[in-house]
């Protein structure tokens, strides 16, 4: 069940529907224990594909135990400029985000992101 929530959020993002996206984010979120809310997680969503025009978040490995959710997802993009602090200027770069969440009341409440920027490093250097 949580497995189907959460891919079904996925393809909120991919297809960037905000206006549904309460429908999977609790109104009180909190992003790497800082309390973002919806209106700012929606907001980080949407300059992250501003930023990233073909950003797609692909699934790799997916684990789920009420109420948590474990997340590999993948990257393969173009950012138009900076990202991560990193001058990517519109070059391809690959890279994995690993992504813990809490769902209560059938809305996630807590993510905690990493994304792997040694590999960007990597990529440009």
């Amino acid at each position: 069940m949580l497995q189907e929530f959460y891919r079904a959020y996925i393809g909120c993002l991919n297809r960037q529907d905000w206006d549904e996206l309460g429908r999977y984010v609790a109104d009180d979120v909190k992003h790497n224990g800082r309390p973002f809310g919806l209106s700012g997680y929606r907001s980080m969503l949407i300059k992250d594909f501003e930023d990233i025009p073909d950003l797609h978040f692909v699934i790799d490995r997916l684990v789920s135990e009420a109420p948590l959710i474990a997340a590999r997802l993948l990257f393969d993009c173009f950012p138009k400029g900076r990202f991560l602090g990193l001058n990517i200027n519109g070059r391809r770069i690959s890279f994995a985000e690993n992504v813990f969440y809490e769902v209560k009341g059938g809305k996630i409440v807590d993510v905690f992101s990493v994304i792997d920027k040694t590999a960007i490093e990597n990529q440009i250097a």
